[in-house]
């Protein structure tokens, strides 16, 4: 099955055409959308009650990836506010565990920083990573494009394969080595997960004026473009029981449309959506 969905639930204007929408996003994104990747765990691990509450305005079919804290992947600056590694990881897994007990748990996504390369010393910190995660389903995603030259792509990929890491697979700008080729690689059977991260080569590298995030995912898939996509899902999908796809093109409102063009491409009809809340008129 192919899942479609955003990146977060709060900026998809689209999708919020009245009062009643606007005060309860994710019920409302939830009648569009069978999947969601939460964001807001890159910040901060969340509280109980924020997750309670996500839980309980989502149907029983809705799925959460959750996107792993900063501090665990290397993006935080400085120190990071918890006493240990070790004690972070520990909050953070006790946090997603509502999630994995509910069965509306994807996988946790890692996605690691345009500076992690590929060396041995990074190498161990995702099987440490990975050993701390053993208990839930996890995406690793790459920003250095190391990891894929051609003396170590097959490495890398068997790596993935022995240690059980989901390939999360990006279509994002070629714009150097802070940015990764597009890989139609499976590595588990279970889950798949491709980002669409737009094309935006120009806002992708334009990281110095303090307005990275409201350019670096400025942009909207054409047809052509979302028609080639549709044809790799397509392929993707006879190698991994469960397709997760994120649309992440969000700096200029255009994700939201863009995922419900390749639902239609795909000929897509979700069950078990939440109901659609209607305006007064």
């Amino acid at each position: 099955m192919i899942y479609i969905g955003l990146t977060g639930w709060g900026d998809h204007d689209t999708l919020y055409d009245h009062d009643a929408a606007r005060k309860n996003k994710l019920m409302t994104y939830a009648a569009h959308f069978p999947i969601v990747e939460v964001d807001a765990y890159f910040y901060a691990v969340q509280p109980a009650r924020n997750i309670e509450k996500w839980l309980s305005e989502t149907p029983d079919s809705f799925r959460f990836i959750v996107k792993a804290y900063q501090g665990m992947t290397g993006h935080l600056r400085g120190e990071i506010p918890y006493a240990s590694k070790e004690e972070m990881f520990s909050a953070f897994i006790d946090s997603i565990k509502l999630f994995k007990d509910s069965g509306k748990l994807a996988m946790v996504l890692f996605q690691f920083p345009p500076w992690f390369d590929c060396q041995k010393s990074h190498v161990q910190y995702l099987r440490y990573c990975r050993e701390k995660m053993k208990d839930f389903p996890t995406a690793l995603e790459f920003r250095h494009q190391s990891w894929f030259y051609p003396q170590y792509r097959e490495k890398t990929l068997a790596f993935m394969k022995a240690e059980n890491w989901i390939h999360s697979i990006c279509d994002e700008p070629q714009a150097g080595l802070g940015s990764i080729p597009t890989v139609l690689e499976t590595t588990n059977e279970a889950a798949t997960l491709v980002r669409f991260h737009g094309r935006n080569i120009h806002g992708w590298q334009n990281t110095n004026d303090g307005k990275w995030r409201e350019v670096r995912y400025f942009y909207r898939y054409n047809e052509q473009e979302l028609v080639a996509w549709a044809k790799n899902l397509h392929k993707l999908k006879n190698h991994t029981k469960s397709l997760y796809v994120i649309f992440n093109n969000n700096s200029g409102g255009d994700a939201a449309d863009n995922a419900k063009q390749m639902i239609d491409l795909l000929g897509i009809t979700y069950k078990g959506l939440a109901p659609r809340q209607l305006g007064l008129f």
